[in-house]
């Protein structure tokens, strides 16, 4: 009588591939605010994609953390950079696993902002596309599958899906973070990739939380620019917005189970507040009933084992 399914096939696993963690450790560097996940080295993210391939995990995404930023993001669209080059070691060890790349700049700037800026400091979004439509083709170069922008910049879908179409990609598909809401469940990401803004914050492009319409009018707008597959982000406090965004596009949806939420589950279960495995399965599930086709988790590796036994 269960009317829904969840598999190892419906996660999707985030990793960090760092520069910095190449001189670490096994390559690996820990998160303060995210236990068991790390930032990787490119040795590292081959070695963690395998294990998550071994456990019939779909797919991972991949977040970059460069060395040196500058105000434009220009590490972001460089051919050798630190995903471009983890794309193309997965996909050379890897050619099965669907490989995603986040396109933005919020990781390769030195203001830590999603786009490039004015002179008064506030994001220039049309001076920002054109920067977007390069990070992606230079990650479809590199083999990738799919190509997430998550800036938030009006217009970035139909901007990539033309420049990766007039650059040779057009089998590459795109998914939009469509639904992105200006929330707190982003804090552990930030300190994970070294994203913080520094100054002002991120609410003149990401959705006002209170906004159900209009998250789905821009999830309507993307599909209208190409998107082939769009995002809801975050899961929790969201699970209205993924079954209005499925209802109305028909696309596939992804949910984003972000840092936060991760962090929170771990916290209480730490504490002894409740039982981890049940915990996640139960949001997970939650979110696959809400519609989400597949859950992007930081849960992915652990929650394939449970399902596993």
């Amino acid at each position: 009588m269960r009317e829904t399914e969840l598999s190892a096939g419906r996660l999707v696993a985030p990793m960090f591939v760092s520069e910095a963690a190449a001189s670490a450790p096994q390559g690996r560097e820990a998160i303060s605010t995210m236990p068991s996940v790390q930032r990787l080295s490119l040795t590292a993210v081959v070695e963690e994609a395998r294990s998550l391939a071994d456990l019939g995990v779909a797919a991972v995404m991949l977040f970059g953390v460069p060395g040196d930023k500058d105000a434009e993001g220009s590490g972001a669209w460089d051919d050798d950079g630190v995903v471009q080059l983890a794309v193309s070691a997965l996909k050379a060890a890897l050619p099965e696993l669907v490989v995603i790349t986040d396109v933005c700049l919020c990781e390769y700037t030195d203001h830590g902002h999603c786009g490039v800026l004015r002179a008064d400091g506030a994001v220039d979004n049309d001076a920002t596309l054109e920067l977007l439509g390069q990070v992606a083709a230079s990650h479809a170069r590199a083999g990738a599958d799919l190509v997430a922008p998550s800036d938030m910049m009006d217009g970035r879908v139909g901007t990539i899906r033309a420049e990766l179409d007039a650059d040779g990609h057009s089998d590459v598909g795109i998914l939009a973070y469509s639904a992105k809401f200006a929330s707190a469940f982003y804090g552990p990401f930030r300190e994970a990739a070294g994203s913080t803004p520094a100054f002002g914050d991120r609410r003149s492009y990401q959705l006002d939380p209170a906004n159900g319409r209009e998250a789905v009018r821009e999830a309507a707008l993307d599909v209208e620019e190409g998107a082939d597959m769009v995002m809801v982000k975050p899961a929790l406090a969201y699970g209205d917005l993924i079954a209005a965004v499925k209802h109305r596009t028909g696309l596939p949806v992804a949910a984003y189970n972000v840092s936060g939420e991760y962090a929170m589950v771990k916290a209480a279960a730490t504490a002894g507040y409740l039982d981890e495995r049940q915990a996640v399965l139960e949001i997970l599930t939650g979110l696959r009933r809400a519609g989400a086709d597949i859950v992007i988790s930081y849960h992915a590796a652990d929650a394939a084992r449970w399902l596993a036994t």
